[in-house]
């Protein structure tokens, strides 16, 4: 492969996403795509950007990774449970029901969240399916890549729960890692960790969270004969 592409947490955001993969010239014959999850939510466009991303993933061989916030709206839509419902309209669900009514266009208006979560079940199996097989990591010759992060406690970093490949912040932010692999990952906004929405480069991880869906920027992380580039388009 020429080049790896790496981008994450598009947040719903489909415009700006295509628009990143059209400005560096995204070619699925000699580059590998890689996304670091968190799909849904806050933006709002999350239907579509699920849909970009099987057509991604099934057809041009890019690898998706999941992330937190799909974890919950899988969780949602199989269970409807009221505390996986409080936290995933808290944290940007609103947004994602919204996106898939106006995408899809119910025969009659829905104005529960009950009715519009099982709309969902029902003709949206394939999303709910895709999504929860994502994988939690991958690895190429030089890097590891998770949504959230690596729990420095685990002598193996494969043996960590499945929760701290999506949740996990400061532990992982703050530790001094003993891998032979840089580790890039989204989850937590770059604006957090060096007061600018710009990629933050670290010793030994590459946070990549631009922040798109509260208006700041979609980032790519590109690397290519062994040195990083980066872009972004605004949100």
């Amino acid at each position: 492969m020429r080049r790896t592409l790496i981008v994450s947490d598009i947040h719903g955001c489909i415009k700006p996403f295509n628009r990143l993969l059209e400005q560096e010239g995204y070619n699925a014959a000699k580059d590998k795509l890689i996304l670091l999850g968190d799909y849904v939510d806050r933006g709002p466009h999350s239907k579509e950007v699920v849909d970009r991303v099987m057509e991604l993933v099934q057809d041009h061989g890019a690898i998706a990774l999941r992330g937190n916030h799909d974890h919950r709206f899988v969780q949602l839509i199989r269970t409807n449970l009221p505390d996986t419902k409080a936290r995933f309209l808290k944290y940007g669900g609103v947004a994602t029901l919204s996106s898939y009514m106006k995408a899809s266009k119910p025969p009659k208006p829905l104005t529960t969240s009950n009715a519009k979560i099982q709309y969902i079940r029902k003709h949206y199996a394939r999303h709910i399916q895709f999504l929860e097989k994502l994988p939690l990591y991958y690895e190429d010759e030089h890097h590891i890549f998770v949504h959230a992060g690596i729990n420095p406690k685990y002598a193996r970093w494969q043996d960590q729960p499945e929760h701290d490949f999506m949740y996990i912040r400061d532990e992982f932010h703050h530790a001094k890692l003993e891998l032979a692999k840089m580790v890039v990952f989204g989850h937590t906004k770059t604006s957090k960790l060096h007061a600018s929405s710009d990629i933050w480069f670290s010793d030994g991880k590459i946070g990549i969270d631009g922040g798109c869906a509260y208006g700041k920027q979609l980032n790519m992380l590109i690397f290519e004969e062994g040195t990083y580039r980066t872009a972004f388009v605004k949100g």
